[in-house]
């Protein structure tokens, strides 16, 4: 459906075409043809030419996004999910695990299709699994989101892999739909939104909202080391613009001087004294944000916090990295996920205190520390709830994709990334296949003693007790 404003013609997604999308989806799904090994691989192997073919025009879309450098938008692509091996070794099984489970029975563990899929991110996984997909990308990136749905119209099946494009419209108009599955990344309210969608048709859903990542630093570390690196996870990733982003840092009184003049030299080794013009720092995604983050700033109760950075350029939706100092964990700044390039420090008495502050909130997304003391390393491990722990580094995790990469609690359910990707888009079936030999009266009425003992026996698995059964001189 289309009409007309002025001379500009649009296209008008709601639920009507929403529904008619689904019914598409639905007949190439029952077809059979997603769940078969050669349009699999060669969706597969066309997500691979496209990533190959296109990458200048993605780099160029993250570019008028984000002011994206292009290192970053060069390794953080598709096609990281396609390196994985164990991906493309388990995305074309049929059968797991099959085993004898008693006489004349066999037990197999089919795969399932969770069928027709609303997904964002694991799109590959999707595919992989042999699933019908919609890809609804963020309107806040819209060079990006455009280029996502020119692309995959270029070089994917679109009878059942679409990518819908708007925003609060179209979403909503997509979330009244029955689904098989919906993923979501994004923020905790709109989460909520999805959760309660979802719940209308008991769909399964599966949720990144990230959250406060904290980054504990410990003082027994190679501290140029470790500020480099936590740099790159903070804002060497978006300009801390990403889920898995470090968003404030615990340590003690005595070591955060220390560890502020580290930052400080690190900083301005990577982007320069001036670093509002760094080419290799992203700008805030939109003027929304922007305020958001300056809103942040000019709390009363983080005023004079300001140890570094601060600096704001509105017209080019520019800041800054910041460092904020002792600040309250009562501010507006610790009240909320930042997503952005401010980095307040919480000061400590003992590095031991960290616990009770990072368990006192809601479960984050990735949670960090740095430390050579082996027992503060397992007590963090073994402490802390969060969807990730990475001892000694920044958000590597997400691109290892031999491990999976999810949420708990506020943070999000459910995990992805290669092999984890095909996980949660099919559906381990239990079948059993018996014959018609070996029917044990045991299982049928009329119940008496003997079968009792005998039932109790074998449950209880002992030989002995099972002869002891037989022979007690009843009768079946």
């Amino acid at each position: 459906m289309a009409t007309t404003i002025g001379e500009e013609k649009v296209t008008v997604f709601g639920e009507e075409e929403a529904k008619q999308l689904v019914n598409g989806l639905r007949v190439a799904y029952d077809s059979g043809r997603t769940r078969s090994y050669s349009w699999r691989v060669a969706q597969l192997k066309n997500v691979v030419r496209m990533c190959d073919d296109s990458e200048k025009e993605v780099v160029e879309a993250l570019y008028k996004d984000l002011a994206k450098p292009e290192l970053e938008g060069t390794l953080y692509e598709p096609r990281n999910d396609l390196r994985s091996r164990e991906l493309m070794r388990v995305c074309f099984a049929a059968r797991y695990d099959k085993e004898c489970m008693q006489s004349g029975t066999q037990g197999t563990k089919e795969l399932d299709q969770a069928g027709e899929v609303l997904s964002i991110d694991p799109v590959i996984g999707a595919i992989a699994a042999g699933n019908a997909v919609v890809l609804k990308p963020s309107e806040l990136a819209p060079a990006s989101s455009s280029l996502l749905a020119k692309l995959f119209s270029q070089y994917l099946d679109t009878s059942a892999i679409k990518v819908v494009e708007g925003a609060v419209p179209e979403t909503s108009a997509l979330l009244e739909q029955k689904w098989d599955k919906i993923m979501y990344t994004g923020n905790g309210r709109v989460g909520r939104i999805v959760m309660a969608a979802a719940a209308k048709h008991l769909t399964p859903v599966i949720m990144e909202l990230g959250g406060k990542c904290p980054a504990v630093v410990d003082s027994d570390i190679n501290l140029e080391v470790a500020m480099r690196r936590l740099i790159a996870g903070k804002w060497g990733c978006n300009n801390g613009q990403a889920c898995i982003s470090p968003d404030y840092i615990l340590t003690t009184k005595d070591y955060a001087p220390k560890l502020v003049d580290a930052l400080k030299t690190e900083l301005e080794r990577f982007y320069g004294k001036n670093q509002l013009e760094s080419k290799d720092l992203s700008r805030i995604v939109n003027s929304n944000h922007f305020a958001r983050l300056s809103k942040l700033l000019d709390d009363e109760k983080v005023s004079g916090k300001i140890v570094y950075g601060g600096e704001k350029d509105e017209e080019k939706l520019r800041i800054a990295p910041t460092i904020l100092l002792d600040v309250p964990r009562d501010s507006l700044i610790m009240s909320e996920e930042i997503f952005g390039p401010l980095l307040p420090i919480l000061m400590l008495n003992n590095i031991d205190e960290s616990f009770d502050v990072i368990n006192s909130g809601t479960k984050p997304l990735a949670a960090y520390i740095f430390t050579n003391n082996k027992k503060l390393k397992e007590k963090f491990v073994m402490s802390v709830s969060a969807g990730g722990i990475v001892v000694n580094d920044t958000t590597i995790h997400l691109a290892v994709h031999t491990v999976p990469f999810g949420g708990v609690g506020e943070s999000g359910m459910g995990s992805y990334h290669g092999k984890f990707s095909f996980d949660a888009f099919s559906h381990k079936k239990a079948v059993l296949y018996r014959s018609f030999i070996g029917d044990a009266a045991l299982r049928y009425p009329p119940y008496t003693g003997f079968k009792l003992r005998m039932m109790k026996a074998l449950m209880g698995g002992s030989f002995l007790a099972i002869l002891r059964a037989l022979f007690r001189g009843s009768k079946p």
